[in-house]
């Protein structure tokens, strides 16, 4: 397979993880989640852009309506993927006594009181954000940036299980991590959203740090909620300077 067809092919692998958009048929040899990391952006970009133009078509509604409506589209576009990893996170490491056991936690489907109360706090400061500053480049810049943030963490954080999404993600460095980050620093330079990105990869290296000291680690479920965390931040930030 040529470099640009396999690149392609990781874009395609990084949409289909991180979103349910259609990305077209993968070729036999499947691009692993660490090969496809340097496309996370590119999803969340796709993600921005479509739940940003939502916003806009919504105008005419209150802006805290139209916030909504975007947050909607954003999650019904993620299947919920990274909310899904924020409830785990808050309900283990809320209610584990020990690191087995906040994995095991984790590991259950069903939403308990500390993830209810993290996806209310959660989404309802990113609607405030919205509401207040939405623009399509702050919609780009953190849809992208906060994707960006997740390879970072998979270089920094060590698995914190022997499998699962977290275990086959894992990446050591490379191009891969600087062409995320490059990514991400070019759509909010363009978009005029630095301090918002900042802020959005300071949250997520915060979930990062509390991660470790909980679990020793990261999972699938440590993506998720940095991804949300990031992304309330961002909002936050953007607003505060609006």
């Amino acid at each position: 397979m040529s470099d640009a067809r396999q690149r392609l092919a990781e874009v395609q692998a990084a949409v289909m993880f991180l979103t349910r958009l259609p990305a077209g048929g993968l070729p036999r040899q499947v691009p692993t989640l660490a090969e496809a990391s340097w496309a996370f952006p590119v999803a969340g970009l796709l993600v921005g852009g479509i739940s940003g133009a939502v916003f806009l078509a919504t105008s005419a509604l209150p802006p805290l309506a139209s916030a909504l409506l975007a947050l909607a589209t954003a999650t019904l576009l993620t299947g919920a993927l990274h909310e899904d990893g924020l409830a785990d996170v808050a309900d283990g490491f809320g209610g584990g006594r020990d690191r087995a056991r906040k994995l095991d936690i984790m590991r259950d489907s069903r939403i308990g009181s500390y993830g209810a109360v993290a996806l209310v706090l959660c989404l309802g400061l990113i609607a405030s954000g919205i509401a207040e500053a939405g623009r399509i480049g702050l919609f780009l810049a953190l849809g992208a940036g906060t994707r960006a943030a997740l390879p970072a963490l998979l270089v920094w954080l060590p698995p914190a299980r022997h499998d699962g999404l977290g275990h086959s993600a894992a990446l050591s460095g490379g191009w891969r991590l600087w062409a995320s980050l490059g990514i991400a620093l070019v759509v909010a330079l363009l978009a005029g959203a630095l301090l918002p990105l900042l802020a959005a990869w300071a949250a997520a290296a915060i979930v990062g740090v509390v991660a470790l000291r909980q679990i020793g680690g990261q999972t699938g479920d440590v993506m998720g909620a940095a991804q949300k965390a990031g992304e309330a931040a961002g909002w936050l930030a953007a607003a505060a300077l609006t």
